[in-house]
C-alpha cells in the first residue's frame, strides 16, 4: 500500500492542527508527514494478516463486554453474589482503563509488535483462567487481568491502524473498525445468551483461547519487527538499553496506575459492603484525589523537560491540560463512556430483572440500541470526509443522546414491553456510537504528531475509566432507591434477596409482585435519567471544542 503527499499543518493558536493551514515540508515519511521516524506501510499479504489479527483482538476484547452482560444474572446466581456483580463487567473495564495510556506510550518506546504480544498473550491466558475459576471473588481478580490484555490489544490495534494506512485512509480504517467493534457488541448479546442457555457460562470465556490463538500466531510470525519502522528496526540490545529505559516514565505510570484503581474501587464499594460515608470508601476516595493531583504534577514538571535528549517522555503530555479543545474532548469521552457502558450493562439487565425475558431474549432487545452505533460511526465519518467539520457532528450527536436517554427514562414503570422502547434505544445509541467514531477521528488532527498514541490512548482510557465510575455510581442509586421504596412491602430479607439474586425469596401474592416489579422498573429508570444529565454534560463539554477556525480531516 502506497502513501500520496500528505503533510500536517502546523498547531493553530488553540495548539491543534488545523486542516486548512499552511502544510510543513518537514519529517516527510513514505510521503506523509508524522513527525516521527520513517514509516513503512506494509503490503500485500502482510497487511492483510495483520488486519486479521487486529480484527480478532478489537472483536474478542470488545465481545467481552455484551457477552457478559447477558450472563451475568447466570454468573452470579451460580455464585450467590448478585448484588456484587457489578465487579465481573468492572473488573475487566478496570483492567482496561488501568493499561491503555501506559501501554500506549511503552508501544512508541519498545515497539508495537511486542506490546501487541503481549497483550493478546495476556488476555488469551487470563480467558482460560475466568472460565475455570472457582468462586466469584477468583472470577473477578481473573477478570481484571483479562481486562489488561483486553485494554492492551484495544490500545494498541488504535494506535495500530494509524500506522497501517496513510492519514487519506483514517476515515475508511476508523469506519471499518467501527463494524468490527459493532458486530462484537450485537454478537456479544446473542452469543452470550445462548451459551448461558444450553450450556454452561463457562465457555463464554473459555471459547477465547482457541479464538485470539491464530492472532498471537499472525503477530508473533507475520509482523516485522520493529513496525512499523521496520526498514530500520531498532536492534534489542538497543531497546532494553539504558537509555532506551530511563525514557519510560514510571512513576507517572505508577501514579496513573494507582489513582484510576482508587477511584474506581472506591466509587464501586460505596452503596455495596460499605456506605459512601465509611471510612473505607472516603479514604479510597481521598487517596485517589492525592494521586491524581501528584499525577499531574510530575506530568507538568518532566513534560518541561521532555525536549532534553535521554529525558523521561511523559505518559500525559502537559500540553493536554493546557488545549481547551483537547480537554473538551476528553471531558466529553469520560461522560460518553458513562452513557455508552452502562447502557450496555443496564439494558439486558432490565429485560431480564423487569420483564423476566431469558438471557437470550434480553440479547437481542438490546439490538436497537447497539446496532445503531456502527450505522451512525459510518454516516458521521462519511459526512466528516465529505468536508463537514467534525465538531458540529460532535454536538449533534450529543444533544441526540440527552434526547435518547431522558425519553428512556420516562418509560412507564411496568413489566410490559413497548415498542417506543426499541427507538428511544435507537436514539440513544446512535448519538453514542457517533462521537466513539468521531472522537477517535479528531485525535490525529488535534495534537502534535509525537503525541499521537498516548492522546489516542488518552481518549479511550478517560471513556473507559468514565464508565467505570458510572457503573459503580448508578448502581449505588439503583440499589439505594429499591431499599428505600421496598421498605414497608417486603420483609429485610426479601428485600436483601431482590439485590442480591434479582428475585425474591419466596413466592409473592399478585399485587405485591406487581408493586415489586414496578419498582424495580423504576430503580432502572432512575438509572436511565442519570444517563440523560451525563449525556447533558457532554453537551456542553463539545462546545468547549468549538473554534474560529474549526478543524476538518
Amino acid at each position: 500500500m502506497e502513501s500520496e503527499p500528505s503533510s500536517t499543518p502546523e498547531p493553530n493558536r488553540d495548539g491543534l492542527h488545523d486542516s486548512r493551514a499552511e502544510k510543513d515540508p518537514s519529517h516527510v515519511e513514505n510521503g506523509e508527514d508524522t513527525g516521527r521516524r520513517e514509516v513503512k506501510y506494509l503490503t500485500g499479504l502482510r497487511f492483510y494478516l495483520f488486519l486479521v489479527a487486529i480484527t480478532i483482538a478489537l472483536f474478542l476484547a470488545n465481545l467481552e463486554i455484551p457477552i457478559v452482560t447477558t450472563s451475568l444474572v447466570a454468573i452470579t446466581e451460580d455464585f450467590h453474589g448478585f448484588e456484587r456483580g457489578s465487579w465481573v463487567i468492572s473488573a475487566y473495564l478496570l483492567g482496561f482503563v488501568a493499561i491503555i495510556i501506559i501501554i500506549s506510550k511503552l508501544s512508541d518506546i519498545f515497539g508495537q509488535k511486542p506490546a501487541f504480544f503481549a497483550a493478546l498473550s495476556t488476555f488469551m491466558v487470563f480467558s482460560g483462567a475466568c472460565g475455570a475459576a472457582q468462586s466469584l471473588n477468583q472470577l473477578i481478580i481473573f477478570r481484571a487481568f483479562q481486562g489488561l490484555g483486553g485494554g492492551g490489544c484495544f490500545a494498541i490495534c488504535t494506535v495500530i491502524c494509524l500506522d497501517l494506512v496513510p492519514k487519506r485512509s483514517y476515515t475508511t480504517l476508523i469506519t471499518f473498525i467501527s463494524v468490527v467493534y459493532a458486530i462484537s457488541l450485537i454478537i456479544g448479546p446473542i452469543l452470550g445468551g445462548t451459551i448461558t442457555m444450553r450450556t454452561t457460562w463457562r465457555w463464554i470465556f473459555l471459547l477465547n483461547v482457541p479464538a485470539a490463538f491464530p492472532a498471537v500466531v499472525i503477530v508473533f510470525f507475520a509482523v516485522p519487527r520493529g513496525f512499523p519502522y521496520h526498514d530500520n528496526p531498532t536492534s534489542l540490545k538497543e531497546l532494553m538499553s539504558k537509555a532506551t529505559l530511563q525514557r519510560v516514565d514510571f512513576l507517572g505510570s505508577a501514579l496513573l496506575l494507582l489513582a484510576t484503581l482508587s477511584l474506581v474501587a472506591g466509587v464501586e464499594e460505596a452503596g455495596l459492603s460499605h456506605g459512601w460515608h465509611s471510612a473505607f470508601v472516603i479514604a479510597m476516595l481521598v487517596v485517589s484525589g492525592i494521586l491524581w493531583i501528584a499525577f499531574l504534577f510530575w506530568e507538568r514538571y518532566i513534560t518541561q523537560r521532555d525536549e532534553v535528549p535521554g529525558a523521561i517522555e511523559p505518559v500525559f503530555p502537559w500540553r493536554f491540560m493546557q488545549n481547551r479543545v483537547w480537554m473538551g474532548m476528553i471531558i466529553n469521552a469520560i461522560f460518553l463512556g458513562g452513557c455508552w457502558f452502562c447502557t450496555i450493562f443496564q439494558l439486558p439487565q432490565r429485560y431480564q430483572v423487569v420483564h423476566g425475558t431469558s438471557p437470550l431474549g434480553a440479547g437481542i432487545r438490546s439490538i436497537p440500541f447497539i446496532a445503531s452505533a456502527p450505522i451512525s460511526s459510518a454516516v458521521s465519518a462519511a459526512f466528516a470526509k465529505k468536508g463537514v467539520p467534525p465538531i458540529y457532528l460532535v454536538v449533534g450527536a450529543s444533544a441526540l443522546e440527552v434526547v435518547g436517554f431522558s425519553l428512556l427514562g420516562t418509560i412507564t414503570p411496568s413489566t410490559a414491553i413497548t415498542a417506543r422502547q426499541y427507538g428511544y434505544e435507537i436514539l440513544a445509541g446512535f448519538g453514542c456510537g457517533s462521537n466513539i467514531s468521531l472522537l477517535v477521528l479528531l485525535v490525529p488532527f488535534s495534537v502534535q504528531p509525537k503525541d499521537t498514541s498516548v492522546a489516542m490512548g488518552s481518549v479511550t482510557q478517560f471513556r473507559l475509566m468514565g464508565g467505570a465510575v458510572t457503573l459503580a455510581i448508578i448502581n449505588t442509586a439503583r440499589n439505594a432507591y429499591l431499599k428505600s421504596h421496598l421498605k414497608g412491602i417486603l420483609e429485610p430479607e426479601q428485600i436483601n434477596a431482590i439485590l442480591d439474586f434479582a428475585h425474591t425469596s419466596g413466592p409473592l401474592d399478585p399485587a405485591t409482585q406487581r408493586v415489586v416489579g414496578t419498582k424495580l422498573a423504576e430503580g432502572y429508570n432512575l438509572q436511565t435519567k442519570i444517563l440523560a444529565g451525563m449525556a447533558g454534560v457532554q453537551l456542553l463539554s463539545s462546545l468547549l471544542m468549538w473554534q474560529k477556525r474549526q478543524i476538518k480531516v
